[in-house]
This record gives structure tokens, sequence and C-alpha cells, in this order.
């Protein structure tokens, strides 16, 4: 099984979600894959779910313009706020990062109390409070907005030694310490890189990466599907930004720990 030669399209509000490709790349190496980092419009995570919706659109039909065959939406803003309308509006499948996540949270938790951390966006529309919820009637929530993690992670300074994501980590997440929570969603593709910080600050909780989870349950279905490129299909790599393509180059490696084996290109999203 597995003759889908088309590419798996993968789109972020800026370079974080590379941590997602990072993941697709490692469990489907034989799949093509275009990645769209909308790095002119990032954040979303402070836009209004209108905007949100406008911009996915945008990024989702660029990605169709290649004839992709699955759609995943890498940030955890944009599957909030535009998963079910994409779902709706286009004809082929779309993953976001949100619903894979709850359910690995869910299956970790002993204690039942669980933690979020995301953009203010993302924690606004309490859709992994709501899925957790479904999935476990006597969980405990704790919600928690990290507006300043995004921002710090593309200046390069997630280390647990640098003072000022020491002090970030320490104000955002001292409350869920205190509330002993056993299993934190890292609710935005960025958070993988300050896993070292956020671990050294609520010691022993189960780290659950979103971008990872989706991925994951992308490659389970492919793997019985139509949809799976052949397995001798030797996978490439293409990458459109909608600013600079200079400080992608100069950053993306940073988020995939590997070089970036594949072409940018600058593309204006408002014309989609």
């Amino acid at each position: 099984m597995g003759k889908d030669t088309r590419a798996i399209g993968v789109f972020d509000s800026g370079i974080g979600g590379l941590t997602a490709m990072r993941e697709l790349t490692a469990l489907l190496p034989n799949e093509h894959i275009i990645y769209f980092g909308d790095t002119g419009r990032v954040p979303y995570g402070t836009r209004s779910r209108e905007t949100i919706i406008h911009y996915s659109r945008q990024n989702a039909h660029f990605l169709k313009s290649f004839d992709v065959k699955l759609l995943l939406i890498a940030c955890n803003t944009a599957s909030y706020a535009a998963l079910s309308i994409l779902q709706d509006e286009l004809d082929i499948p779309v993953y976001g990062v949100i619903e894979d996540a709850s359910l690995r949270a869910a299956e970790l938790s002993r204690s039942h109390r669980i933690g979020v951390i995301a953009t203010p966006a993302t924690i606004s529309g309490h859709s992994y409070r709501d899925r957790l919820h479904q999935l476990l009637p006597d969980v405990e929530v704790f919600e928690q907005a990290c507006p300043l993690f995004v921002p710090i992670v593309e200046q390069g300074r997630f280390s647990p030694e640098d003072p000022l994501v020491q002090i970030l980590t320490e104000e955002y997440l001292a409350p869920m310490r205190e509330a002993k929570v056993d299993t934190i969603i890292l609710g935005c593709t960025h958070y993988p890189l300050l896993t070292d910080a956020i671990a050294a600050c609520v010691p022993g909780a189960a780290l659950v990466n979103s971008g990872a989870e989706a991925a994951r349950a992308i490659a389970a279905a492919l793997q019985n599907s139509d949809l799976a490129a052949p397995v001798d299909q030797v996978g490439t790599r293409r990458y459109f930004v909608s600013d600079s393509t200079a400080q992608f180059e100069q950053n993306a490696a940073m988020y995939l720990r590997y070089p970036l084996g594949g072409s940018v290109e600058r593309i204006e999203i408002e014309s989609y």
C-alpha cells in the first residue's frame, strides 16, 4: 500500500511549527512536505479569532495550490480558531495539534491534575480544558497564558540557565508546581525548545509536545492508507515564508535540529 506521491502541507504562524515538521520528517522520511510559516504576520496568539480564521484560510489556500493531500495546522492558536472551519471547507484531511495532545495528556496523568500552557488566544478558547473534561470528567485543568515565551524563543533564548528564561518560567509555572500538576501540555509549537527550562521549574511533570503528538497521529493514519507515499520515495522538503527568507534560514536549524535541506521562498500570502 502507499501510492500517493503528493505532498503533506504544514502551516504555522511563524517558525515554531518546525518542531512539528521535525517529528513528521523523522516518522515519514518518504513523504514530501511543504511548510509555510506566516512570519510576516506572527504572532497569531494575540489576534482576534476572526483574524486568525482569515489568516488560516489564506495559508490553507496557498498550500492547496500545490495539490497537497493532507494539511497539518502546526499552530495551537490556529487549531483552536480555524480547525473545524477548514475541515468543513477543504476536501482533504485537516489535522490540528490539540486533539492528540489532549488524548496523550489524559493517558499520562495519574492525578488528573493537568496544566496547559499556551498563547493568550489558545487559552481564551479553552479548547484543551474542554477536551480534557470530555476525556476525564474529574480532571482539574490549570491554564496559563505565556505571552512572552514565543518572543524569547524566537530570539534564541531558551536555555534553563538563561536568567530571563528562569524569571519567566517561574512566573508562569510556579502556580502549576504549587498545584501539583503531574502533566503539562506544551500548547504552542515553540515551547518544546523550552522543555529543559520547564522541566526544571516543575520537576517530575510529564511534558506533552502537541506537535509531536499530531505528527504521530498523521503517521499512524497514513500507515495503512491510500494516501501514503510509496515506501521507496525519497521525501523532499520545501519552505515558504511571508517575510524574510534570510531570518528563517538563520533560525530554522534551531527548531529542526538539523540543516534545512530544502529551498526557502518568500510569497505574498495576502494574494491567496
